[in-house]
Parts: structure tokens; C-alpha cells; sequence
């Protein structure tokens, strides 16, 4: 029987240097050929997936920005972007209270210019993204998103804006003053949820393999949540099973548990 089984990419697919293991590029590709559909199921937006070695693993659709795009075979099924109105008061509220920001979008992303000099992922944003990859200089009509994440620096006023953002976003506090703003109502399990509406699947045949705060929601909505043994500990308690590290094998480790591949 066909299952669908969910990946997240950091720390899952791939490690802290974005090496994928051999043994997942193997399990991915066992997957498929045994019938089961795969699926990239990222915090990231759509703009910041395009790895080619990533993309090359044959993934069948991409759900990113945690639920707020879905597509398959470069065709968009699902999109959420934020009301133009809600990025401006975004923009100017973080501004204010000194909290620099990355907008997350389908095709683009825009970055301040600073207060990231002591955050390694915003120089990489700029390597991987090139021109799409945008100088935040202010509001502007073009910003298209679907979430945004910012950093908590020793003059932010973090309170405020919790206060004022947290009727419209989930505000999810990752490690090293990472704060991720995802929109109410939506996480990588609703993402989970509409694509199986869309091809009339059973949740108990779906798998979903995280390692963070953001795979909270899918980890306890799928029929089988997954951790990686390198997750945090949040992730593992939220699992119904706890696999081992991504470089031990993990992903392969996981299927071979259910069955999913010999």
C-alpha cells in the first residue's frame, strides 16, 4: 500500500554543513521505486530551496514556508502569502524595536542589512539565493511572503513585540535567539493535512521525520512521527519513534523500522 512520507531538510535531510548522507540519497530513491510518495516538508520558504543536489533526489512535491506552499512537479498547488497591510506593520514594528528580519518568499527573500553580521545562515542566504536575495530597505509594494524569521539581539524589545504579533503568528523560538513567525493556522501539519485531501489518503499511511520546534505539529499529526537521534529533545518527546543520527544512518534506519524499505 502507497505511503507519504515527509521530510524535513535541516538537520534531517541534510546536516549543519548541508552534506547528505549516502545511506538517505539510497533510502529516498528505495522509496520511490517501491511506490511511495516523498515529499520535502520544510520551515523554509520556496525561494530558499534550490539545491540541485537537494532538488535531485527526486523528491515527488515540496511543502514549504510550514504549510503556506505546496507544489508538485513545479506546479503550485497551495500558497498563503501575508496581506500587504500585516508585512508593513511587520516591517516597522521590528524596526522599532530592534530586530532584524528575513521576509520569506516563493521566489524571494528580504534581508536587513544589519544586525546579522554574527549569523552565518544570512551569508549563506546571499551565497545560495544570489539576486533573489533582496537588501530589505523598507516596505515596498513588491514583498511577497509567506513567514518571516529574526533575530533576538541584547537591545531587542522581544516583549513587544510577542505582545503585538502574537494574535496573527505561531512565534517559534529556535536555538541561538532564532525566532521563527509563522502564520496562525498553518504549520507543516496543515500542509501535511491538505495534500491528504488532495489525493484521498489515510493520515495513519503518512510518515513524517523532523528534528526541531517547527516539526512539532507534523511529528504529532502524522500517523508515524519520526525523530532524528541529533533532534532536539522536544522533537523526540513529541516522536512516537526516535531513530538514529542523520550520519548513523537515520533516515535508512527509520524506514527499515516500518517496514517501508527491507
Amino acid at each position: 500500500m502507497q505511503k507519504m512520507i515527509f521530510f524535513d531538510i535541516d538537520g534531517t535531510i541534510w546536516d549543519e554543513n548541508m552534506r547528505i548522507p549516502h545511506s538517505t540519497v539510497r533510502t529516498i530513491a528505495e522509496l520511490r521505486a517501491n511506490g511511495h510518495k516523498t515529499f520535502l516538508c520544510s520551515g523554509r520558504a520556496r525561494g530558499n530551496i534550490r539545491s540541485k543536489e537537494l532538488l535531485a533526489l527526486g523528491f515527488d512535491g515540496i511543502v514549504a514556508a510550514c504549510g503556506n506552499h505546496i507544489e508538485m512537479n513545479g506546479k503550485i498547488l497551495y500558497e498563503r502569502i501575508l496581506p500587504k497591510e500585516l508585512v508593513e506593520r511587520v516591517i516597522l514594528l521590528l524596526r522599532e524595536c530592534h530586530m532584524p528580519v528575513v521576509l520569506e518568499g516563493p521566489k524571494y527573500h528580504w534581508i536587513d542589512e544589519k544586525g546579522f553580521e554574527e549569523d552565518p545562515y544570512v551569508v549563506y542566504l546571499f551565497q545560495e539565493m544570489g539576486k533573489t536575495a533582496r537588501i530589505l530597505k523598507g516596505y515596498e509594494e513588491d514583498i511577497r511572503i509567506n513567514k518571516f524569521s529574526a533575530d533576538i539581539l541584547p537591545d531587542t524589545d522581544y516583549e513587544r513585540i510577542k505582545r503585538e504579533l502574537s494574535e496573527e503568528f505561531d512565534i517559534l523560538e529556535h536555538e541561538g535567539n532564532v525566532v521563527e513567525f509563522v502564520p496562525k493556522g498553518t504549520s507543516k501539519a496543515t500542509g501535511i493535512a491538505w495534500l491528504c485531501e488532495h489525493f484521498g489518503a489515510k493520515r495513519e499511511d503518512t510518515y513524517a521525520i523532523g528534528d526541531s520546534v517547527n516539526d512539532l505539529d507534523m511529528l504529532q499529526y502524522a500517523g508515524h512521527g519520526i525523530a532524528m537521534g541529533n533532534g532536539t529533545q522536544i522533537a523526540k518527546e513529541a516522536a512516537e519513534y526516535v531513530t538514529s543520527d542523520i550520519h548513523k544512518e537515520g533516515i535508512r534506519n527509520a524506514m527499515r523500522h516500518y517496514g517501508l524499505i527491507p
